[in-house]
Formats: C-alpha cells, structure tokens, sequence
C-alpha cells in the first residue's frame, strides 16, 4: 500500500490526492540469514533423493545430493589451487552444469563469482577481467561464433608456454590460472577433470572450516551492466542480496520442492543464477537447462517431457516460443507458473502466455541487475488486469518511491517519475568504482534506476519507459512503453519497439520498428491507419521500418541506442542528428 504524509502541504485536499508515491514491503516471512553455501547444504540434507538439476544438452541428471558432492569437490579443487576469500573467479560459459556447480562451489569458500557475458568478444573479456582483478577462469571451449580458447591465446599469448596455474600475462596481470571444461588436455590450462581431482587432496573437514569462516554479507558475485554509455560496471552482491532475492521471487510463486523450473534464460545473468537456481535451490526445486543457448524448440521439448511446472523467460523468448510452428503440437498443460521478466512484459503477449501455454500464474517481475534484481513482482491474487497491465507491488522487505528527477521530491501516486529502491537487495556497490557508486546510490542508500514509473493508489507499478528513452516531441513527453502496447493489439504485429529519431521541426520524432508475424504482410500507411483516432496524433509514428529481429544483448534487453543508430543511417536523418540542441 503507498503511504501518505499526514503533515504534507496537501493534508486538507481529498484523501485520494494525499496519496505519494511511496511504498514499503511488509512481510511476515524473515529473511535468509544464512550464506549461500549453508543455504544449500540445507537443502541437500532435506531433499538428499529428490531431483535437483537436469542439464538436457549433456545428459545429466543429478540429485541435491549428487549435486552436493559435484560442489564440494570443485570447492576443494579451487582450495586446492590456492584460491582464498575475496578473490575473484571469472565464468564464461553458456549454461551448462559446470556453471551451476562452480557457482556453489565458489560461494563454499568465499570467493567472488565473476559473471562473464557469453557473448563478449576480445575487447570486452579483456575489460572485465582486468577490471575485477580475476585470479582464474573457467571457460567452456567454445559457444557458437565464439571460440573461447583462441580468444584467451589471443589476449595472452603467453598461456601457450605457461604451466597450467602459473600465468603471466602482459594484458592479464592478475590471471595466473584457466580451466577450461572438458577432458580435452589444452596447453596452459587445466581441465575440468583436473580441477576436480584436485578435489581429492582436500579434506572434508577443511572445506568446512573454510565455509564456516563465511559470512552472508560478504561480495559473492560481480555481474557488468549492459554499458550502454561508456564502460560497463560491475554490480558487487552479497549472499545476502541474491539468496534471499532468490528465495522471494520463487515463494511469491508458491513454489515447493515439487516445482521443476525450465531456465532458458542465462545463467550469467541474474535472471538465472539468482531467480532461476537459488529460486530452486531455497526451496529444494528442480533446475531444468533445456540447452546451451536459447533455443525455442529444446524448451518446448523440454517443458513437455520433462513436465515442468513453471517457465522463465524475457518476453522475446515467450514471443519466439508461441509463434514456434510446431507450437501447438506440444503438450505443456504441466505449466502452473513462470516469470516473464528482463524488459517491459507486452500486455497481449502475457495475455497469450497465459491462455495458450497455460501459465496460469505466470508473474511479472520488475529489477536489476544492481538491486539482485527483483524490486516488484506481479502476485497470484491480484486482477488479470493487474497481472498483465503492471510489475506488480513491492516485494518483501524492501522500500520503494518515485521521484522527480530534476527536483529528488516524490511524486503524487499516479505522475511519472524516477523509481528509486532501498532495502536488503541494493548491491554493495559497483567493483571498484566508487564514483559510479556514489552516482547510483545516494546517502540514503536509495537505488536510483533511470527507469520512469508511475505508481497507482494500491501501490502497484507501472514502466512508462527509460529516462534516457523518453521522446520529447515538439515539447510534448512522449513514453515508447505506452505506444508499443498499443501497436501490440494490432492482428498481424508479433512485436514491436519504438524510439525517437532526430527531427529539425519537433526535435524528435517517433520511429517504431515492427517485426509482423509469419506469413503476414502489412504496409506502412496500413499501420498508420490502425493508430488514427486510437492514440494522440503526436504518438502516431511518422517512420514505421518492417525488421526481422531486434539488435539485443544476450540477456533479451533491446539496445534502443542500437536501433536509434540504424534508423537514423536508414532514414537519412544524418543532418537532423547534428543539430546540436541545449
């Protein structure tokens, strides 16, 4: 419920006009207080027999228990190479179960984990291990276009010459130590079957010491932001942000240890790693991986054999799994519930989600990466209109408001504003970057997002679009969130984003790239039509471009600036674009 100042300058109007956009998550389930490694022991100790994770593309089907012994022997072989708390453990690998096992692993003996995008590329690699200071690496050999090995011998040439541990690279300083996964022998590094085996000259007993000197404060893991201006930042979490982030996200949904949970999504995001496996792991679910990428079909396949019962993904995958041809061949009446997350959740396609695939529950949630992620989540008794037309209310424990973003003040309910979040998840700061810090959160530890929000008179909140996204249109503020849901009611439009694109009358103008749905064919003026009479002539788009797919990171979240760049090569809006503007 929002909150209401009663000493506030407004106290003699209407009631409804006391309302503020300011809202507090009351909860009478306590947090975690318990480090990430303990968490899952006790699990494993519940749930010994009871599957916990289902890795389709390798054939693995392990146990909590099985699973446990996976964990601690890596967590003995990363003692055993001398790693100790506090440094810090780079992963670049799609999803497979060594990530799974490594993330566990690391967090035994307090080592930061190191989220490294499966799509980075020499530059980027190069970045982010020298920023974080990784002492190891742990690589698959290659993911589609990317060979992670050449990569690694291209950034240190040295690596073909060292001892397997003892690196010393130029560009590298702090990387002493690759593993690379597999059995395969490959000069410099070591393979996953010899990190395990150096699990054997570890006691138990010294894994437990090492995991009781542990505490659920400590940084666990660091994950990049998507740097879409200047150099990305990493987000520092506790056990504390991510396991109890985890553990709400899946109670709101009402899992229990029957729940088996399909994560398409990537590991190295915290859609996965967080609201997927310690979703699961907090209350002794199943983690199914349908395959190493997305792939729409494997998790088709995969929700129908393996009788899921809940299903994650960023609307895109949603999008691409119901427009699948064979989609109506697939048996997923096993669905109860999901997550649809990562970029605003278009209505029509929630709606689907629901009445096709049968998610019945299926949830919204609302983050990122900096608050672990989940600030609000859709919940299973509000309205369908609620459901499916917002992100929901609060999630336990945590604070929310929304304030102007020239001023700081919050805003009555109902007006846009930045959405600022305080509480248990706000990340302890961003790796060794305390200026980006301090920007990002101020004295008062709020999160300050970027994102524009509304939040009505119950507390539920709405995504009107990015502060640096919003249209200014001949001095009208134009939100591409409310124009995109309207362009998704149209019949033959699967989806859509809209941007601004530089205009030398009305400085900007609306351009909406449109990707129709197979075997569909629609014109312009035809689009331009549907809008007429339907939404206010400054939102109708003036440039509508018909795409096949979106420019996105790996994680589902659309590069507007991308998109802006192209349309503005492709409209030949070059002269507009260099109109320089106060």
């Amino acid at each position: 419920m929002t909150t209401t100042h009663a000493n506030s300058p407004l106290a003699d109007v209407t009631q409804a006009e006391q309302r503020w956009s300011y809202t507090s998550g009351i909860s009478d389930t306590p947090l975690l207080g318990l480090t990430i490694g303990d968490m899952f022991d006790e699990t494993a100790a519940k749930h010994p027999n009871h599957p916990a994770l289902i890795s389709r593309q390798q054939q693995i089907r392990w146990t909590y228990s099985e699973l446990q012994a996976q964990i601690n022997q890596c967590a003995k072989g990363l003692l055993k190479l001398g790693l100790q708390k506090g440094q810090r453990v780079g992963i670049w690998s799609p999803n497979r179960a060594e990530w799974c096992i490594t993330q566990f692993a690391t967090a035994k003996i307090g080592v930061i984990l190191v989220n490294l995008n499966p799509s980075y590329r020499l530059h980027e690699i190069e970045y982010a291990l020298t920023q974080s200071g990784c002492s190891a690496i742990v690589i698959s050999p290659a993911f589609k276009s990317s060979n992670y090995t050449e990569m690694l011998y291209t950034l240190a040439p040295e690596l073909k010459d060292s001892e397997p541990g003892k690196l010393k690279a130029a560009k590298l300083p702090a990387l002493t130590t690759v593993i690379r996964l597999g059995a395969e022998k490959t000069s410099g590094m070591f393979s996953w079957e010899e990190l395990m085996a150096m699990g054997e000259e570890i006691s138990d007993e010294q894994l437990r010491s090492v995991q009781r000197e542990q505490e659920f404060d400590d940084p666990i893991n660091i994950q990049y932001t998507s740097g879409t201006t200047g150099f990305p930042k990493g987000a520092t979490l506790s056990h504390h942000n991510i396991l109890n982030n985890g553990y709400f996200v899946a109670r709101l949904q009402g899992f229990t240890h029957e729940d088996k949970l399909c994560i398409p999504v990537p590991l190295y995001h915290c859609f996965g790693m967080v609201m997927g496996n310690l979703g699961c792991i907090t209350h002794g679910a199943t983690m199914i991986y349908p395959s190493e990428g997305f792939e729409p079909l494997a998790v088709l396949q995969a929700v129908q054999e393996e009788r899921c019962t809940a299903l994650y993904g960023v609307p895109t995958m949603f999008i691409a799994e119901l427009d699948h041809p064979d989609f109506a061949s697939f048996d997923l009446s096993s669905l109860r519930t999901g997550v649809m997350a990562g970029s605003p959740c278009p209505i029509e396609v929630m709606k689907k989600v629901i009445s096709l695939m049968g998610m019945r529950d299926v949830e919204i949630c609302y983050g990122m990466t900096e608050t672990s992620p989940v600030s609000t989540q859709t919940r299973l008794d509000s309205t369908l209109e609620k459901r499916v037309s917002t992100v929901g209310i609060i999630h336990p424990h945590q604070e929310i408001k929304i304030v102007d973003p020239a001023t700081g003040k919050i805003v009555p309910a109902g007006s846009p504003g930045e959405l600022c979040t305080r509480g248990y998840s706000v990340m302890l700061g961003y790796w060794n970057n305390p200026e980006a810090t301090d920007v990002a959160i101020d004295q008062a530890r709020w999160m300050h997002t970027g994102d524009l929000a509304t939040m009505d008179q119950e507390g539920y909140i709405n995504i009107v679009g990015r502060i640096k996204d919003m249209v200014i249109r001949g001095g009208e503020n134009v939100y591409p969130r409310e124009i995109e849901e309207f362009l998704y009611t149209h019949p033959k439009i699967s989806d859509v984003q809209v941007i601004g694109v530089p205009d030398p009358k009305y400085g900007e103008e609306i351009c909406a790239w449109v990707r129709l749905k197979a075997g569909e064919q629609a014109t312009i003026e035809e689009i331009r039509t549907f809008c007429q009479g339907k939404i206010a002539h400054y939102k109708i788009p003036r440039y509508i471009l018909f795409v096949e797919a979106f420019p996105m990171t790996v994680t589902g979240k659309i590069q507007k600036f991308l998109m802006r760049q192209q349309s503005i090569k492709d409209l030949g809006l070059d002269s507009a674009a260099s109109i320089e503007t106060a």
